[in-house]
């Protein structure tokens, strides 16, 4: 196999056999002799005073070797970036699933039993669920210590009120005077509900102590992260903690948040034997970090032409009891202050901010802030254009960013392929397809950091005794394929057939520190650290025997075991773009809707992974769809009322439309080879297209998620059933 078809040619899942056999070990696999199994008792009220736990009945049950509460475990916290999250609550509760106890015992069945004997005294707080209502000046203060909490890597910013996590504000240009005097304004309000990311794998994690170190097995996929937030919150030296992070059932950005970690440490020690915990979905669901819910009010000022003069954008989103889970320095969703994504902006004032809330915490999920202003934006959009009686597609190429254009948070772009991927949908024969009675077609552009964040990475190669490159990494999969990515890029590079390269991972005391996975970081920025690794073994093999083809330098270098690093940064400020074209019928007399069909033109670079690169798309096209027409943790009274498959609704096979890929690969990347990243890119703006798509068929105008029957019937029923979509 030569260099250049090892890209062209669809790859072969490095770790495929092993899950497809049932060989590869999850964290709930993995067992060590004598391990206790954990159970917690967790809190019935949302926001309580701990009068009292009484754990004698429950120290007395068969099998409990420890029971701790947080008088055990005071006043260690937990989290991502801000410590705030009590490992067991102690003085008050502050969400309905809030970890009051924990106990270890011979069998999960005799833990769960020491678990019912505990008797705890609460007293019954006011609690706060809506964010605004958190701001008024009467809420009740839910961190009234926050003073006191780690914060890591900088210093936590000062805010108005004590309820807010985080808030950021972001302005550029004279947004008041454009306001003043433009042709049009418009301001419309639109609300996102939580959702789940969906992972098959809950949470499950287990800990030992062993000489002086203590091991941690985690579903986390950031385990350099894990383990320096363990340290930091445990004191315990970063060097004495071992975090392995195996095979991981999915993440969908949920997996960088470990809450239990943290007990099964005091656990370890206390009982002087390993200790495991196995999350079931309910748990996962109703007490670790959901998508944040959100209340996005935006105001555009524009000429008579459509074009876009001013911005005006407020995103709110419900940070629920703790702000642990979220790892960025503002403590707001990533892409937060995107409201205007993907347009040319040239003044705009934009304010995100998460707020404390009595519910179950929010925290990363699959692009985190843009699933929810991108539906808003795009709708938002679509609203100005048919009000101003503008082709809805001709409206975004008006005002769509070229190279050099300003964006809604005031960065300027240094290239721009937007323009080219809404004429290439406009060329898709979708697009002149005729439509009949109630029937509609919607579009909505996006654009994702290509990476978000996390632009470092490195990775080392050694010429094995059998002459293969081993890479050796410390990022996890988590069923995104690294592995398989990394062992096509440096075939690739050395001119070596796939079999000749393996990849493994290693644990944080094995591998070279990664910051994991996330932000789409993984192909454009490891991969770039395999790409430059690849580089530096070629140099060193012609140092060491000039002039031979690379194979027979292997067999020469084979015997000194020659190992490099690659290392890789990653340019800031590149942008992948994409748009969506969706096709619906409505039913007029009941609401009820079909997707006909969905078209996806993508800007990607070039393909490192022809299999995986479409999963991931096709994967967040589902995911999108999801979270458009079903998805939505509900909570009542702070109490998570879908917590589980049979109440919280995610697609199956049935449920998901035609969906046809266009990928644009010409404008490279600056990943290895041009790639660039495409994990979070395809979910986040397929609701606004099927929402302007319905409202293209029967006029109902969709302002929150999820779109249902219910929702259209209840449109239509106020606008007077406005006439069917003439074709």
């Amino acid at each position: 196999m030569t260099a250049r078809r090892i890209l062209d040619q669809p790859e072969y899942r490095l770790e495929g056999q092993e899950k497809v056999t049932g060989r590869a070990l999850f964290a709930a696999d993995r067992h060590r002799a004598g391990a206790l199994e954990v159970a917690f008792l967790r809190s019935p009220y949302p926001h309580a005073l701990l009068v009292s736990v009484d754990t004698t009945a429950a120290r007395d049950m068969p099998g409990v070797h420890a029971v701790l509460t947080g008088a055990d475990t005071a006043p260690a916290r937990l989290g991502r970036r801000l410590l705030d999250w009590p490992v067991l609550a102690f003085g008050r509760v502050r969400m309905v699933g809030d970890r009051v106890a924990a106990v270890a015992a011979q069998t999960r069945a005799q833990a769960d039993a020491a678990v019912r004997a505990i008797r705890v005294a609460y007293e019954e707080l006011p609690a706060v669920f809506d964010p605004e209502e958190a701001l008024a000046e009467s809420a009740p203060i839910l961190h009234s210590d926050a003073a006191s909490y780690l914060y890591l890597d900088g210093t936590r910013p000062t805010h108005p009120h004590p309820n807010i996590q985080g808030r950021v504000v972001r302005e550029h240009g004279d947004v008041d005077t454009v306001f003043a005097s433009p042709a049009h304004v418009f301001t419309h309000e639109f609300e996102i509900p939580r959702t789940f990311q969906g992972y098959l794998e809950p949470r499950a994690s287990m800990v030992w102590i062993e000489g002086d170190n203590y091991h941690v097995v985690s579903t986390n996929k950031s385990p350099f992260i894990l383990r320096a937030r363990m340290s930091a919150a445990l004191d315990i030296p970063v060097e004495r903690l071992v975090i392995d992070s195996g095979y991981i059932g999915g993440d969908f950005g949920g997996k960088g948040l470990s809450p239990d970690e943290f007990v099964l440490t005091f656990l370890a020690r206390t009982t002087g034997r390993p200790v495991r915990a196995v999350t079931t979905y309910t748990d996962d669901m109703s007490a670790t970090n959901t998508r944040h819910a959100a209340r996005i009010r935006l105001r555009t000022a524009t000429d008579a032409e459509g074009r876009f003069l001013a911005h005006e954008g407020r995103v709110l989103f419900n940070g629920g009891a703790y702000a642990a889970a979220k790892p960025g320095m503002q403590l707001i969703p990533g892409e937060g202050l995107t409201t205007l994504a993907g347009y040319h902006v040239p003044n705009a004032r934009v304010e995100a901010l998460t707020v404390y809330t009595n519910a179950v915490p929010a925290g990363q999920a699959r692009a985190p802030g843009q699933a929810q202003n991108a539906f808003a934006a795009e709708s938002h959009v679509d609203l100005i254009a048919r009000a101003l009686a503008v082709d809805p597609l001709e409206l975004r190429i008006r005002n769509a960013i070229r190279s050099g254009d300003r964006d809604v948070v005031g960065y300027r772009w240094k290239r721009s392929t937007m323009i080219s991927v809404l004429e290439t949908l406009a060329r898709q024969p979708q697009w002149a397809r005729p439509l009949t009675a109630n029937q509609g077609r919607g579009v909505a552009l996006g654009c994702r950091p290509s990476p978000a964040g996390q632009l470092r990475a490195t990775v080392a190669l050694e010429v094995q005794p059998d002459a293969r490159v081993r890479v050796q990494t410390g990022v996890p999969d988590q069923g995104g394929g690294a592995y398989t990515m990394m062992q096509r890029v440096v075939a690739e590079a050395l001119g070596i057939g796939l079999d000749q390269v393996s990849v493994v991972r290693g644990t944080t005391a094995e591998a070279l520190f990664d910051l994991g996975a996330g932000g789409s970081r993984v192909t454009p920025v490891v991969g770039g650290a395999a790409l430059a690794g690849a580089n530096a073994l070629l140099g060193a093999l012609d140092e060491l025997a000039p002039g031979l083809p690379v194979a027979e330098q292997l067999e020469k270098a084979a015997t000194d075991c020659l190992r490099v690093l690659g290392e890789f940064e990653h340019a800031a400020g590149e942008y992948c773009t994409y748009a969506y074209l969706a096709e619906v019928e409505v039913d007029r007399e009941t609401g009820d809707f079909r997707i006909i069909d969905c078209v996806l033109v993508a800007d990607v670079g070039t393909v490192i992974n022809p299999l995986g690169l479409r999963g991931q798309l096709v994967g967040g096209f589902v995911t999108g769809v999801g979270q458009a027409t079903m998805e939505e943790v509900r909570v009542q009274n702070g109490v998570v009322t879908t917590s589980n498959l049979d109440t919280y609704s995610m697609p199956t096979m049935s449920d998901v439309p035609p969906l046809h890929v266009v990928l644009l690969t010409d404008v490279k990347g600056d990943g290895p080879f041009g790639a660039k990243s495409v994990g979070e890119l395809s979910n986040p703006a397929i609701a606004p297209a099927i929402a302007n798509a319905v409202a293209d068929a029967v006029g109902a105008r969709m302002m929150s998620l999820p779109i249902t029957a219910e929702k259209i019937f209840a449109a239509l029923g106020d606008q007077g059933h406005p006439p069917a979509h003439s074709g």
